[in-house]
């Protein structure tokens, strides 16, 4: 069992891999003049303070985010991704934009964001949060079930980020469950699922099974920030993209190398990419 309410983790290595990936494929289909949708299934409260007591708590931010604020030197692919951290700061890093923030941040007039969350506290921040931004709307309910209401989109171009708490077991079957009908719908979307890399069997056949989703072309790319526990605590992460940019990998490949040695944690610290296309 794995605890990862997005506001006792803001901003920690997961959450550092995941929206560096996320950044760089909504930057790719911003390249189109055409809108596209962006589709948030477990969205959060969309932003979160690293100072308050769920951040402080674990503080896994500093050995997240922190890391590269603190960073005299970036690989170029790694900067619009802080850029967008830093604005949402005011030269003192004291709050984290979730994924809603940060599409919401780079998402163009035309383009359009659904962002889907169930928990009582996050759906009422979200809420308030975008309340007077004509772009979004935000939907109460089980992402696993609504997303599969708003496919395909409109026009038919867009982006799904898939990111359970992975609370419980069953989280990865709904996943796997959900991406097959999601891609029924609209093959040709773009989807990104983010998992943990944990000690428990259901993670660890987790890439695989994803692998094995009805799809001709994907990425997946992992981070190791130390060697595996010897109990269940989260040793890294991965991000799954269904359909990615032609440009993923090589940009990966650039950013990758220098992202692992800074949120390493021991000579167990590793990252991998495997595609498929």
């Amino acid at each position: 069992m794995l605890s990862y309410r997005h506001g006792f983790h803001a901003g920690n290595h997961g959450d550092v891999l995941k929206h560096w990936v996320l950044v760089l494929c909504l930057d790719y289909l911003k390249q189109k003049d055409k809108p596209f949708f962006y589709i948030d299934t477990h969205s959060g409260s969309g932003r979160y303070s690293l100072k308050d007591a769920y951040a402080r708590k674990t503080a896994e931010a500093d050995n997240g985010i922190v890391r590269l604020w603190q960073a005299a030197e970036l690989p170029d692919v790694l900067q619009p991704y802080l850029d967008l951290v830093r604005d949402s700061n005011q030269g003192k890093l004291v709050n984290y934009p979730g994924s809603p923030a940060l599409a919401a941040a780079m998402l163009r007039e035309n383009d359009r964001l659904r962002l889907i969350e169930m928990h009582g506290s996050d759906l009422a921040a979200l809420q308030k949060r975008f309340a007077r931004d004509r772009r979004v709307k935000v939907l109460e309910g089980d992402g696993f079930v609504s997303v599969k209401g708003l496919l395909p989109p409109e026009t038919r171009r867009g982006l799904v980020l898939m990111d359970p708490s992975y609370e419980i077991k069953s989280d990865y079957n709904k996943v796997l469950k959900a991406m097959n009908e999601c891609l029924k719908r609209f093959a040709n979307g773009q989807y990104l699922v983010w998992y943990p890399l944990i000690n428990s069997v259901s993670a660890q056949r987790f890439s695989e099974q994803l692998q094995k989703l009805p799809c001709e072309t994907w990425l997946d790319v992992q981070l190791k920030v130390s060697r595996p526990p010897q109990g269940h605590g989260m040793y890294g992460s991965g991000m799954f993209v269904i359909n990615p940019p032609w440009t993923l990998r090589e940009q990966l490949e650039q950013g990758m190398p220098a992202l692992t040695h800074l949120l390493a944690q021991d000579d167990g610290a590793e990252w991998t990419v495997q595609v498929n296309s």
